[in-house]
């Protein structure tokens, strides 16, 4: 499941049984709203609270912290993304059932996706088919292992290229690269969706 914050600054625990918020989080997304954060787990307190863990879209990958019940909606979550860095392939499950799977162009050595879960964070539209980043962009809770002087800080995507030779190869300085077309049937993927990426 996934969760969208009530509001824009939420407070997040390093443990439930802490006595006081570790920080808040700003949720905020520009010209979006609340963004949605992807649920690790969860458990009850003594007083019968509720507890979520959250992967924070933040540096170090797979930094997580826990939120109270009480700040959050929980939505379920039907979509997955699947991305094999050997096979270069990327797969969209619904509901555990393929729906599509094609080739995507993956980092290059030197700059390499990095592997882990993470989760859509943020949406973007381009004006240009043929720019950088294609028609469309799925930014990710993760970041590149290796740049942080990158839009974004190095955080990674699955975007859009105008370019069907980068499918099946090593082009890219971390993210996934879709041909504009396939990327398309992307488009409807909802914030929180999981992104698997493994080697």
């Amino acid at each position: 499941m996934a969760v969208v914050p009530l509001k824009r600054y939420v407070q997040m625990w390093d443990r439930p049984t802490d006595p006081k918020p570790a920080f808040a989080f700003d949720t905020r997304l520009a010209g979006v709203g609340f963004g949605r954060m992807l649920v690790t787990a969860e458990r009850a307190d003594d007083g019968g609270g509720r507890w979520l863990k959250v992967e924070l879209p933040i540096r170090p990958n797979g930094a997580d912290a826990w939120v109270r019940d009480e700040e959050v909606l929980v939505v379920p979550r039907h979509d997955e993304l699947l991305v094999d860095l050997s096979k270069r392939t990327l797969t969209h499950f619904r509901d555990g059932k393929i729906v599509r799977r094609f080739r995507v162009g993956v980092g290059l050595p030197q700059y390499p996706t990095a592997i882990g879960t993470f989760y859509v964070w943020q949406k973007v539209n381009f004006d240009e088919w043929y720019g950088p980043y294609g028609i469309y962009a799925l930014g990710l809770s993760g970041f590149s292992p290796v740049l942080s002087d990158w839009p974004g800080g190095g955080r990674m995507a699955v975007h859009g290229t105008s370019d069907p030779s980068d499918r099946g190869r090593q082009v890219s300085h971390g993210c996934i690269r879709v041909f504009n077309p396939q990327m398309k049937t992307l488009r409807s993927l909802p914030l929180g969706t999981p992104v698997i990426i493994q080697r």
